[in-house]
């Protein structure tokens, strides 16, 4: 066995790992400056929701659309060319956001922020499966997912200590820091492989050539939905939400995406870990669907509570959101060499891009019941469709990668 594929921290885990620190910084930075930055622009009171709404989905928007650019040109050009191309046009956007001086500039530098944000994760997912033993991936890429949702946590300090502008400016700065001082890394051996074959790489309609392979595909998106929706509404609309609870004490969104992401992270070292000892993708994804269940369910039922138990109930559905790893990576085993950075940059985006139809389900639910009712169900629809997908998916752990479609 290559010497890379037994040492499960190599270059590929720790610049992936590094690279999606500063991805989530800049994802979550804007769900925590959102409110300071629209109301210094002249958005506030009723106006504040839906700008900041339309901001949201700007930013997914370019996911959709970058997770398709960057997931052909993984498979055309290479993980590493990704990865790295990724990482600067995000770092970039993140300091152009800090400039910004009306909604239609923030539209429009959201939306690049959100095709750069594309690349990396699913560049850096399908290298790392690529460089470790079959043993050895899930606990690669559960380190690279783990490390990645604290760039969260840095994100709601760093406004804490700076005004929003200036956070915008110090997540830039991060990235373009990594692309000078990046570990040195090393194409996948499997990739170059597959080079030296004739068979056509990263045709993205080649996932529709057929009804069993468009469905696979299908499947490993809607598995991953009920993360999205959980962090996209109960998360980053707390501010709105916590409303309907009557607290007895202001909340801080910032302390709510700490909470969250913090059980994000440890949920993912969990997952990662009983995905190993149950040697499964599929069971510990059903096992935190039903975690997910019951923790919507306690938050919707909250009434008259501190702050503290909100951030308490934030951190509990965080752990329970807790299977990106696993669900990144089970995607990533599905499909063959030649498609499989396609698959794996395209499936995380579009389910990070549902958050667009699932804002729209939820504002529109939300004008015949009460809000809370309609984050509800939106969610458990999310989950149903996850339960389904999940069952019908074939088991990928220990999977050997090395074949195209």
């Amino acid at each position: 066995m290559n010497e890379n594929n037994t040492k499960i921290l190599n270059s590929a885990v720790l610049i992936s790992a590094l690279g999606y620190f500063v991805d989530i910084y800049d994802l979550i930075l804007f769900g925590v400056v959102a409110n300071p930055s629209l109301a210094e622009l002249g958005y506030q009171g009723s106006s504040l929701e839906p700008n900041k709404i339309f901001l949201l989905n700007m930013q997914m928007f370019g996911m959709l659309v970058g997770g398709i650019l960057w997931g052909i040109l993984g498979d055309k050009k290479g993980r590493l060319s990704v990865l790295f191309g990724s990482i600067f046009v995000y770092s970039i956007a993140n300091i152009a956001n800090g400039m910004v001086t009306n909604i239609e500039a923030y539209a429009v530098i959201r939306f690049l922020a959100g095709v750069g944000l594309a690349g990396e994760l699913g560049a850096g997912i399908t290298l790392v499966n690529e460089s470790l033993s079959k043993e050895n991936r899930g606990i690669g890429t559960m380190i690279v997912v783990a490390f990645g949702a604290l760039g969260a946590v840095v994100a709601a300090k760093v406004h804490d200590l700076f005004d929003w502008r200036m956070a915008y400016y110090v997540g830039g700065g991060m990235g373009l820091m990594l692309l000078v001082l990046r570990v040195s890394a090393f194409e996948s051996g499997i990739y170059k492989k597959a080079l030296e074959s004739n068979v056509a790489r990263g045709n993205f309609f080649q996932l529709f050539s057929n009804w069993e392979t468009a469905s696979k595909y299908l499947k490993c998106i809607m598995v991953g939905l009920p993360i999205w929706s959980i962090i996209g509404l109960l998360i980053l609309l707390s501010p709105e939400l916590s409303k309907y609870l009557y607290l007895t004490e202001p909340m801080k969104a910032g302390n709510t995406i700490v909470a969250c992401y913090l059980g994000l992270s440890i949920g993912d070292v969990v997952s990662g870990m009983i995905s190993q000892w149950w040697r499964s993708r599929r069971k510990v994804v059903i096992l935190y669907l039903g975690m997910c269940i019951l923790t919507i369910l306690v938050y919707v039922n909250l009434r008259e509570i501190s702050a503290w138990t909100f951030y308490c109930v934030s951190f509990a559905i965080g752990f329970s959101a807790g299977y990106w790893a696993i669900f990144v990576t089970q995607a990533s085993e599905q499909f063959g060499t030649n498609i499989r950075a396609t698959v794996t940059t395209t499936v995380p985006n579009f389910v990070r891009g549902a958050v667009i139809p699932i804002t729209f389900a939820y504002t529109t639910f939300a004008k015949w019941m009460n809000p809370l009712y309609s984050a509800l169900t939106v969610n458990l629809i999310c989950i149903l469709l996850a339960f389904w997908s999940i069952k019908t998916l074939k088991e990928t752990f220990g999977k050997d990668l090395d074949y195209v479609e």
